[in-house]
């Protein structure tokens, strides 16, 4: 792990050749460029069939990524208006615009999520849309301290120590994760925020 300025990792994860690891309102994030997102499945050892998650500033850099009627947008955005920036994972249908490597075997959903957390802000402001997911190999408990995610991850860059500062009332819980039916929304996993 190697520990640099927000501008330095922001410039290496642009390049497309960095794994980056930041804090948000849940768990720490592994994030890269969405058309990079092997780097993360090569790191984790996650299987394909495991989705990564799309996550942006605001939710007006991920709706270009989803389609669906105007009176499914408008259900959408209502919930991403009550729950953004928040702990809540929206699985909506996807556009011929997404990344596909972020969901390399199901090409028809993503997932989108906009993160309430200071700093992963300034860097999703900066990038723009990445790929994300929880720091940990595939299977284990996400890594919550620069401590582990060094031990496990020596590749990964993050910012500085004493931007490293965690939520202290989340409790290391993942977001909660629903997925659009067409008709209403099914929970995938329960997470930190209840519906």
């Amino acid at each position: 792990m190697v520990q640099v300025t927000i501008a330095a990792l922001v410039a290496g994860v642009r390049s497309g050749d960095w794994l980056i690891s930041f804090p948000t309102d849940t768990v720490p994030a592994l994030a890269t460029r969405p058309d990079r997102a092997e780097l993360i499945f090569a790191a984790k050892q996650r299987q394909p069939d495991k989705p990564l998650i799309l996550m942006a500033a605001t939710p007006e850099a991920l709706w270009p990524y989803v389609q669906g009627s105007s009176q499914e947008r408008e259900v959408w955005q209502q919930i991403a208006q009550h729950y953004w920036p928040g702990a809540l994972t929206l699985v909506l249908p996807a556009s011929d615009r997404w990344p596909t490597a972020i969901n390399p075997l199901e090409a028809t959903t993503i997932g989108l999520r906009v993160p309430n957390w200071a700093i992963a802000q300034a860097i999703l402001q900066q990038t723009g849309p990445l790929a994300t997911t929880s720091v940990n190999l595939s299977g284990q408990p996400p890594l919550e301290n620069l401590t582990d995610i060094q031990a496990q991850f020596p590749q990964v860059y993050t910012p500085i120590a004493d931007q490293w500062l965690l939520p202290s009332d989340r409790g290391g819980i993942p977001s909660t994760v629903i997925k659009w039916t067409g008709q209403g929304w099914e929970i995938l996993r329960q997470g930190t925020v209840t519906l």
